[in-house]
């Protein structure tokens, strides 16, 4: 492993994926995830966003290429280790047993059972439902939610996992409006509080919007990398995409947009 810069919590360096052992879905794909940052994985459909961050999770071993934490080898990692160091919250948040709310997000306090940070539990758990607004429904089975209401008990679950890292792939895909601001806000918070954020998105405007630094992924590569107004031009977006679009400033904010040309 290289050195990295201080603020590197997770990288990847120059990982390939290969499906069924031949074909390549991420090729010498090469991510930082530094603390006080939320980075956005963008792409179109089957551009190897997922495959990265699984890989990043430590779900999915890379062919080639190394993946560390904190410096160290991310395979050589014990699992409760690396369930105390980062949270990981997929888009698919299936729960079949009706168990209450409050029970899924206290499923995130399980790594520092029998540790001395276990005594803080209750205080945690309230707090993470209190931020995501879940707890009206602490009592309900999650089988009775609404997809956005078990995305948001999900969220909390991370966050009281209470990890330096937080994994999250598609958080706002069932949100409405509000509750989409309310969530990436506070995915800000956690950031801003020292917390690397790393989140798949495929909303552009809200990685343009939110996010520090965005890796934008084409056909298992990686497109660009950088702030989120270099990485996403007009341009870049057309090449990746096969979409026209305008990129334009907020008349209020001055944050681009991505207009579709229609």
């Amino acid at each position: 492993m290289t050195a990295a810069h201080p603020s590197v919590r997770l990288a990847a360096t120059g990982v390939t994926v290969r499906l069924g052992g031949d074909r390549a879905i991420l090729d010498d794909a090469s991510i930082e995830i530094r603390a006080g940052e939320i980075h956005a994985l963008v792409g179109p459909n089957g551009a190897g966003k997922s495959t990265l961050f699984g890989v990043l999770a430590g779900d999915i071993a890379a062919a080639a290429g190394e993946v560390a934490l904190d410096g160290a080898p991310l395979d050589g990692i014990r699992a409760a280790d690396l369930a105390r160091a980062r949270a990981v919250l997929l888009q698919e948040n299936a729960v079949s047993f009706p168990f209450s709310a409050e029970q899924v997000v206290r499923m995130g306090r399980a790594p520092w059972s029998r540790t001395e940070a276990s005594a803080d539990d209750d205080e945690i758990v309230a707090s993470a439902m209190a931020a995501t607004e879940v707890l009206p429904l602490r009592a309900r089975p999650v089988t009775s939610l609404s997809g956005g209401e078990r995305a948001r008990v999900a969220l909390a679950r991370v966050i009281a996992q209470s990890t330096g890292i937080l994994l999250l792939d598609e958080p706002t895909a069932a949100l409405d409006l509000k509750h989409h601001e309310d969530v990436m806000r506070l995915i800000r918070a956690q950031a801003d509080a020292g917390i690397a954020v790393a989140i798949v998105l495929h909303d552009l405007n809200a990685a343009l919007a939110h996010a520090d630094r965005v890796t934008l992924l084409a056909e298992g590569r990686v497109a660009a990398t950088g702030t989120p107004a270099d990485v996403l031009t007009a341009a870049r977006i057309e090449d990746v995409y096969g979409q026209a679009v305008g990129v334009f400033p907020h008349p209020v904010t001055g944050v681009p947009l991505v207009v579709a040309r229609r």
